[in-house]
């Protein structure tokens, strides 16, 4: 039986690669996250970037503790099974006004990963709205082969190669997915999805965990890492990540420094050339 989709939630999401919203965190969780993460970032004198951006949860206890947020795991788990466990998690801050976009693209064509079952959540720690640019899908694009992108290396694109789909997408086929703060939205990694600027007075700050069934492999990198957030790994196919005991924890800070050169060489393993930024 699921634990909390209930069967036609199920249903959608496989026929369709997405399905929303999903209330998973209170208000007094939402400004306490929010407010650990702007304080860092008062702390530190800039907005997160970078690296920081990536495999947050090595360097953040309570993001951490968000990855295994057992609502977001028993979601998960209705759709892929009992073992899991989350290969990435990945802050999308746009700040108020921000020319900032992510362009049209499907995921598994650069992460090297061989399984379709991998699920992004992706959570809102304040308002995700068409003004402040929420991310939007194309149903059913995660049925079939992958289509072709190109790398357009935009500097307003959050993504890392700028990668886009360089077929013409339907917009008037997408589905716009505006999310509360403390709800999240789940697509799979095959889906095309997009997002456009930040034209609200607010941050629009989104934290994406992407969790994937424990018998996958990464293809491309010969080392990576992954969380195990429920049940059993018995493939042992990735470096399990340690947990932080608390924030910039020193253990953890270093094996992230690590984690994230992976996850780089990874995304740009074909790339003609990277982001200095990044």
């Amino acid at each position: 039986m699921p634990k909390l989709l209930n069967e036609a939630a199920i249903e959608q999401y496989h026929r369709d690669g997405y399905y929303f919203p999903v209330r998973i965190l209170d208000d007094d969780r939402i400004a306490s996250c929010r407010g650990a993460l702007e304080r860092f970032e008062k702390d530190q004198g800039s907005p997160i970037h970078g690296a920081q951006r990536s495999k947050s949860h090595l360097l953040f206890k309570w993001v951490d503790d968000l990855m295994r947020d057992e609502k977001i795991l028993d979601a998960v788990g209705d759709l892929i099974g009992p073992d899991l466990l989350c290969w990435n998690t990945l802050f999308w801050i746009k700040e108020a006004g921000s020319r900032s976009f992510v362009s049209w693209h499907q995921d598994l064509k650069y992460w090297g990963l061989d399984t379709s079952d991998l699920i992004t959540v992706w959570l809102a720690l304040s308002p995700a709205t068409v003004e402040s640019g929420c991310m939007r899908v194309l149903p059913g694009s995660h049925v079939g082969d992958l289509l072709p992108h190109a790398d357009e290396y935009n500097d307003n694109n959050l993504l890392t190669r700028g990668q886009e789909i360089s077929v013409q997408v339907d917009e008037s086929k997408t589905v716009l997915m505006p999310l509360q703060p403390g709800e999240v939205s789940l697509h799979n990694v095959r889906l095309a999805h997009a997002s456009g600027p930040n034209e609200s007075p607010d941050r629009r700050i989104g934290l994406s965990l992407h969790y994937m069934p424990t018998a996958t492999k990464q293809m491309v990198g010969e080392w990576d890492s992954a969380a195990l957030v429920r049940g059993e790994d018995r493939y042992r196919h990735f470096n399990i990540a340690p947990r932080p005991e608390r924030d910039l924890d020193p253990v953890t800070v270093a094996f992230h420094e690590e984690a994230t050169k992976a996850v780089r060489d990874i995304l740009f393993s074909d790339a003609t050339r990277t982001r200095p930024t990044l």
